[in-house]
């Protein structure tokens, strides 16, 4: 079983950035497609992004353009890019790996804590 911290939330202001960290440990998810997903307060939790093992990338439309995944299996650790931030941005963010890509968070009966994001206007 794979088991994974997410790291490197924070507060920043509309506009700014931050990276995401998504590590791995128990076994490497090498071989898994990871995917974040968000849940800001009193909403559903919803995909964000998401990486095959192949790596290709699939993007929520509100984050095309704005935040990049990427994968170093050398370090067993997903990264999400999040630049141009906005209020809307706002969530605690997590990741989870998947044998496929899968955009729904229903398809997942565990969580990790996730990394909080907030952006100020």
């Amino acid at each position: 079983q794979v088991h994974v911290v997410e790291s490197g939330g924070g507060l920043v202001q509309a506009g700014g950035s931050l990276r995401l960290s998504c590590a791995a440990s128990g076994r490497t998810f090498t071989t898994y497609a990871v995917g974040w997903f968000r849940q800001a307060p009193g909403k559903e939790r919803e995909f964000v992004a998401a990486i095959s093992w192949g790596q290709s990338t699939y993007y929520a439309d509100s984050v095309k353009g704005r935040f990049t995944i990427s994968r170093d299996n050398a370090k067993n650790t997903v990264y999400l890019q999040m630049n141009s931030l906005k209020p809307e941005d706002t969530a605690v963010y997590y990741c989870n790996p998947s044998g496929i890509v899968t955009t729904r968070a229903t398809d997942f009966g565990v969580w990790g804590q996730g990394t909080q994001v907030t952006v100020s206007s």
